[in-house]
């Protein structure tokens, strides 16, 4: 059992959450049981995620993607609504973390995409970013780009949308999860062979053959599954509590 104050703490302290600009709030978001003996995590908090929280038996449950977004109406009513009764009604907290959880060195969701993928030499995609949201790494042997498409599918679980440019070979690949395929730019600036990211707009298309970078959108969901679970895993050994990650099987 933990402090539920002590643990938001703690996350807060070690994604260093103060320093991020977001979209929406990070840390404690609904404030549950004070004290913690059971978390469950999942990239989202979905209805479905709510009622597996309760299943579980759960007093927290940790998100990446929450509540409470920048431009989204204040009356909780509906959808939304009802999630937020389903935990005050069973007395969870929800914490989520956004950016802060994709940008953390070890923990975050570009850091595992690259131990997945085996890229070395990890660097800022974006050298101005005091905590870089993207990275850029480098695969150990070139690959051709279907090549490439195969490796990531495979390590990421996720039949890769490719979207071609000229370049024939692969090495130096730019990175950032869930929706941002308009760092492609970034990417062609730091003069990447290929840039992975979750999601895919029709524009990329065309910014890849122009820009000359490959593209691989890899899954917004299957892209951004780990680092709640490595949080989650750093606050279970942390404060010796039970956790468990639920898989929301989300396709896009």
């Amino acid at each position: 059992m933990a402090n539920l104050n002590e643990i938001i703490q703690w996350c807060d302290q070690t994604l260093k959450s103060h320093e991020f600009k977001d979209y929406a709030p990070n840390g404690l978001q609904i404030e549950g049981k004070s004290e913690v003996k059971k978390i469950l995590c999942a990239v989202t908090a979905s209805q479905t995620a709510i009622d597996a929280a309760i299943a579980y038996g759960a007093d927290l449950l940790l998100v990446h993607h929450g509540y409470f977004w920048k431009g989204e109406p204040y009356p909780i009513t509906g959808m939304r609504g009802k999630r937020i009764k389903s935990l005050i009604q069973h007395d969870i907290s929800l914490v989520g973390y956004h950016l802060p959880l994709d940008s953390h060195p070890t923990i975050g969701n570009n850091a595992a995409i690259a131990d997945l993928l085996e890229l070395e030499h990890i660097q800022a995609l974006d050298p101005n970013e005091r905590n870089p949201i993207g990275n850029i790494g480098y695969l150990k042997s070139a690959m051709s780009p279907e090549a490439f498409k195969q490796f990531a599918s495979e390590k990421l679980g996720f039949d890769a949308i490719h979207l071609p440019a000229d370049k024939t070979s692969i090495q130096k690949v730019g990175f950032c999860t869930g929706g941002a395929q308009d760092y492609i730019k970034k990417a062609a600036d730091q003069d990447c062979d290929a840039y992975i990211s979750g999601e895919v707009s029709e524009r990329t298309f065309y910014e890849a053959q122009e820009l000359n970078v490959h593209y691989y959108a890899c899954g917004h969901h299957a892209t951004e599954k780990y680092g709640v679970q490595r949080l989650a895993k750093a606050i279970s050994e942390q404060f010796n509590i039970e956790y468990s990650y639920f898989e929301l099987n989300n396709p896009i």
